[in-house]
């Protein structure tokens, strides 16, 4: 597919049709308080639902409690097996890059600084951080699993902001969109995938070209679960990399709020550092994973890590090598990078089940495995906008 300027124009003015519906229809009859309440009980794929759940709300759950027909389910394996070789990678690529990538789009930043929820950066990570576990787990999409209803709760979740902010004129739909437009929901799905396989080229990573795509399918499957539309979607990398292109040339830019945002960021990055010497480490890898450019925008400051920072693809290198050439040290590797990501979700977690409900207010100042010769190693798609 080809994008223009007047196709990205129409994704902007839709939302999601049917999670819109069924958070219009709750807060009409007042039901939301009664369905967060028994929601709360639903946190595995298969389970009973609660008596007195709202009709619509039953409904909706029913309806979206499967994947989508057209998964290729040995594609999704191929997903998890890159997700294992490369975790600690991967969460280091969506806190560092996903996440101010995100406040680099100051409508995006406008957004996220108008719930509750999201003034507290180390809650969005926690979810962010969460759901992608729950995603790559092999039964995710099996019964007892907790990504499906984590998938339907944040769908709502999207749809209930898009209701407060039009219902309360918050937003200025004419010149914005719609509040977490389609354009918007791709966008952050591109983010999560693309910018995540990026940053691990720029780490210096080594994927194969199947590897790669498989986790960018993966990304597919949770952008359908999530309600975009698989018509306007990319379906390739090639297609991805022109889609962000073109959206991030659209939007990008300064703004107080992903500033603000970002400082947020960085102090929660910092305290789950060990020790202050190495804090500006923060910083340096946000600065060398999003640019300078980019990084400006979000006022991060400079330090003297960010020359020391750029020797991580080397040092990622070396440990890469050990886990090449000796079955030991894949396993030690491989064990330690899901013990980091355990240990970092859990201090963001504190230990707890991130639960997803439907806001009833805003904020009131609203303001496969990659082990693979290193001479066959992905490349990421050529940029596409001049």
């Amino acid at each position: 597919m080809t994008y223009t300027e007047a196709s990205m124009d129409a994704l902007r003015h839709r939302g999601d049709e049917l999670a819109d519906s069924v958070v219009a229809t709750l807060f009409e009859r007042g039901e939301v308080g009664q369905f967060n309440t028994l929601l709360r009980y639903v946190s595995t794929a298969g389970q009973r639902l609660p008596d007195g759940l709202p009709d619509v709300a039953r409904d909706y759950l029913e309806a979206t409690s499967t994947p989508p027909p057209w998964v290729d389910w040995a594609e999704m394996e191929k997903a998890r097996l890159f997700f294992i070789d490369n975790n600690v990678h991967i969460s280091t690529a969506l806190s560092f890059a996903s996440m101010p990538a995100c406040y680099v789009v100051p409508h995006v930043a406008k957004l996220l600084s108008a719930t509750h929820g999201l003034q507290y950066p180390s809650k969005r990570m926690a979810e962010t951080g969460q759901f992608t576990v729950y995603l790559m787990q092999p039964d995710a999409f099996e019964a007892g699993s907790r990504f499906i209803p984590a998938a339907q709760k944040v769908r709502l979740l999207h749809a209930s902001i898009r209701h407060h902010l039009k219902r309360e004129d918050r937003w200025d739909t004419a010149t914005l969109g719609v509040p977490i437009c389609q354009e918007d929901m791709i966008g952050g799905q591109m983010f999560f995938s693309l910018l995540v396989l990026d940053s691990l080229h720029r780490l210096g990573i080594h994927m194969s070209t199947e590897g790669a795509q498989a986790y960018f399918y993966a990304w597919r499957v949770v952008g359908a679960i999530l309600g975009v539309d698989q018509d306007t979607v990319p379906k390739t990398l090639d297609e991805a990399r022109q889609f962000l292109d073109l959206y991030m040339l659209r939007h990008m830019g300064p703004s107080p709020e992903g500033a603000h945002l970002t400082r947020q960021l960085i102090d929660l990055y910092e305290e789950i550092v060990p020790a202050t010497f190495f804090d500006p480490i923060v910083s340096a890898l946000i600065r060398y994973l999003i640019g300078d450019t980019c990084a400006d925008w979000l006022d991060v400051p400079r330090t003297t890590w960010d020359t020391v920072v750029k020797a991580v693809p080397s040092l990622l290198g070396v440990l890469e090598t050990i886990e090449d050439t000796s079955p030991l040290g894949a396993w030690a590797l491989d064990r330690l990078g899901h013990l980091t990501t355990v240990l970092e979700l859990s201090s963001l977690t504190r230990g707890r089940v991130m639960h997803y409900a439907i806001p009833e207010q805003l904020k009131a100042d609203f303001g496969v495995s990659c082990a693979v010769p290193r001479t066959h190693r992905w490349t990421p798609p050529p940029a596409t906008v001049g």
